[in-house]
């Protein structure tokens, strides 16, 4: 049997994936988590061999969730399914040692199957989102300045990010200065969502 943990807040969409896993001979879903931190202590609790994660979880995206698991639990494998698929967040889950990633559109029979991929030490990434990361290159934007970025994406005043970052509110003008340069942004409000929009943020 494949020992499956699901990760998603959002509770029918999760319930319904359980369901639908539950038909197969082959997958048991040990564990369910409506967040990163519940699914890191679910996964330490029943070490599943697969992890199926939403990417947007309210505490944490399920690619840092995927870093956290490579640790605490090192035989899982995981599957990152997503409603807003973007090239930035493929080539940010690969990176982070995820085996599947494809959109929540997808049929059952196909998330069965990549379950059964990686949980066999294959891969699988969904072929609309590869061809999308391809074409998309490369973000532009060093790791400081998308995490600058990415905390100033709720509107929050420098000296509030500078504090969180544990820098100088200089240097976070600096940064969010260049990250608009680079993204060809009139702002940084343009600039956050045009990170957005290509999943580097």
């Amino acid at each position: 049997m494949i020992r499956v943990l699901l990760a998603d807040d959002e509770n029918l969409i999760r319930s319904a994936l359980a369901a639908l896993l539950a038909l197969e001979d082959d997958l048991d879903v040990v564990a369910q988590a409506a967040s990163g931190a519940e699914a890191l202590a679910m996964a330490r609790a029943h070490t599943p061999d697969v992890a199926v994660l939403d990417l947007q979880m309210p505490d944490r995206d399920g690619i840092a969730v995927a870093g956290d698991l490579a640790s605490a639990v090192p035989g899982c494998a995981v599957v990152i399914v997503t409603g807003h698929g973007r090239a930035g967040h493929l080539k940010r889950a690969l990176e982070a040692g995820v085996r599947g990633f494809l959109p929540k559109t997808v049929s059952a029979g196909v998330l069965t199957d990549v379950v059964r991929t990686v949980q066999r030490g294959g891969r699988y990434v969904d072929p609309e989102l590869a061809a999308e990361a391809i074409s998309a290159g490369d973000s532009p934007l060093t790791p400081r300045e998308a995490d600058v970025l990415e905390l100033a994406a709720g509107g929050a005043p420098v000296e509030e990010i500078a504090a969180r970052a544990h820098l100088s509110p200089g240097t976070v003008r600096n940064h969010l200065s260049a990250a608009a340069t680079k993204l060809g942004a009139p702002n940084r409000h343009a600039a956050v969502e045009v990170a957005r929009r290509h999943g580097w943020i």
